[in-house]
């Protein structure tokens, strides 16, 4: 599976898990440990684990294992590292503290928002 068709799986399995306010960075060029960061708004620790946890049991089906998973029910962040794609599901109070889209200097134009409806 190449990396934009496990983007593309990671960012249905969030928007369909009712992750909120989901931005894809594209950071190429900008790190050398991935290529892609995406970043999800959850409601409760034990929500950011539930994102996380669907999208790690989706690409298993394509025999895709994750690198690391750090966070649990209690967390304001759970990371979830699949190499070229890294998840950041995060509680709204965590995302506004840390901003990694502005950390990560994005600009709008780089940054694919999707609202989940």
């Amino acid at each position: 599976m190449q990396t934009e068709e496990i983007l593309k799986t990671v960012q249905t399995v969030l928007d369909e898990t009712k992750g909120q306010t989901i931005t894809t960075l594209d950071v190429r060029g900008k790190t050398s440990f991935t290529d892609y960061m995406v970043v999800v708004t959850g409601t409760s620790g034990r929500h950011l684990k539930s994102l996380c946890d669907h999208v790690e049991l989706k690409l298993k089906e394509f025999d895709i294992k994750p690198l690391g998973l750090e966070g649990d029910l209690t967390s304001d962040w759970v990371l979830l590292d699949l190499g070229d794609v890294i998840v950041h599901a995060m509680t709204q109070q965590a995302r506004e503290f840390y901003q990694l889209e502005k950390l990560w200097s994005v600009d709008k134009a780089e940054a694919i928002e999707q609202q989940a409806g």
